[in-house]
């Protein structure tokens, strides 16, 4: 692992990395347990990985912990997903403070349960002097509700006079997603081999590279990460422009 990690250039990090963490039901479907025993034991590979992000000199690292679509799956798994990010928040903040990580959360949390939205808030609040790395939760998130959020937003914006139609681009639409206050993700994660985006950071990972791994979330270690980041160094990014004109 720590030849792995000696082989990463630091001047050459994403500033920000965005995690799909699947994998949890399977991972403990195969084991012959419940689904919301692969959410507990998925707990391990976010500390992993935060530790591990932060370590290493990334600014910003997303995790999709609860998409809009997640409501309708079974209650039980839902309520014990719910509890289990209560559980968890109230264990780790210590963690994060001696790790010099600020919690940050994106979603409709106003849909949160009472007492899972209150720990989160608690512990936002408990990091918010931390300066080393900015983890993000997502939470009751999804891609096209934030898009169609700010498209609202813009749409009150313009009706009321606050800007022109004709003023409106790119940098006027990312300040009215919830991401406004990080920027676009160079790198996208995601677990369990499964290859497609689910629904998140539609509009942010526009141009990131997106790595896909075979392992389920809960086998998730720091030697993974440091693959990915590997894999992401030895790509070309061209923004559409050629190879020619990168170099």
């Amino acid at each position: 692992m720590e030849e792995l990690k000696s082989q990463i250039d630091k001047d050459n990090l994403p500033e920000h990395i965005a995690v799909i963490m699947d994998g949890n039901g399977r991972w403990a479907k195969e084991q012959g347990k419940p689904r919301v025993f692969g959410h507990k034991n998925g707990v391990k590979a976010v500390r992993e990985i935060s530790e591990a992000a932060a370590e290493i000199g990334v600014k910003y690292l997303t995790l999709y912990a609860f998409s809009t679509e997640n409501w309708n799956r079974p209650t039980l798994e839902v309520n014990t997903l719910m509890r289990l990010l209560v559980d968890t928040i109230h264990r780790e903040v210590k963690t994060l403070n001696e790790n010099n990580i600020r919690l940050k959360a994106i979603g409709d949390l106003s849909k949160l349960p009472s007492e899972t939205r209150k720990a989160l808030l608690k512990g936002i609040e408990n990091t918010k002097n931390n300066t080393r790395m900015d983890l993000i939760l997502a939470l009751n998130y999804s891609g096209r509700w934030d898009i169609l959020k700010a498209v609202k937003t813009i749409a009150m914006d313009s009706r009321n006079g606050a800007i022109d139609v004709n003023a409106i681009d790119e940098e006027y639409f990312k300040s009215a997603l919830s991401t406004s206050n990080f920027p676009d993700p160079e790198l996208m994660i995601r677990t369990s081999g499964e290859s497609r985006l689910s629904n998140f950071l539609l509009w942010e990972l526009s141009y990131a590279e997106f790595h896909f791994l075979p392992i389920y979330w809960p086998d998730f270690r720091k030697q993974h990460l440091y693959e990915s980041l590997l894999s992401y160094q030895n790509r070309e990014r061209r923004f559409g422009m050629t190879s020619e004109q990168i170099s």
